[in-house]
């Protein structure tokens, strides 16, 4: 049996490994922001100063008024999507042998609650777009 000293050695070698890559990625990043920070030209001018965006010179306010529907409709796409995720995992558990009923009966409560989520957005009128 070996001795404890000799194991925890091992165990924090494999720790001491990540920690030297992981700095030494730290050190590359900082790297290679200070080379770019000392080889681009400076040259600050009215026009460099101006918000850029697109290509269309900024005009007006700052300010722009966006509907909410837009949310409504990214809100409920991250549900969704979220959800297809549950969706792979339970695919592959379905497959085994002695959780197939189990799994089904759990996917179809899910996709219930689901279902009733989407009708009462429905029923509320959230998934009109006028």
């Amino acid at each position: 049996m070996p001795e404890p000293t000799v194991v925890a050695a091992d165990y924090f070698q494999s720790y001491s490994v990540v920690g030297l890559l992981a700095v030494i990625g730290v050190l590359f990043v900082a790297v290679a922001f200070g080379a770019g920070r000392l080889l681009r030209p400076v040259v600050p001018t009215p026009e460099k100063l101006l918000t850029y965006e697109c290509g269309v010179d900024p005009v007006g306010e700052g300010w722009a008024h966006t509907q909410v529907r837009y949310y409504v409709y990214a809100f409920l796409y991250v549900i969704f999507a979220v959800d297809s995720i549950f969706l792979f995992p339970w695919a592959t558990v379905f497959a085994a042998p002695g959780y197939g009923a189990t799994t089904l009966v759990e996917m179809f409560i899910f996709l219930g609650f689901l279902a009733v989520g989407l009708l009462y957005a429905y029923k509320k009128g959230v998934l009109s777009w006028t």
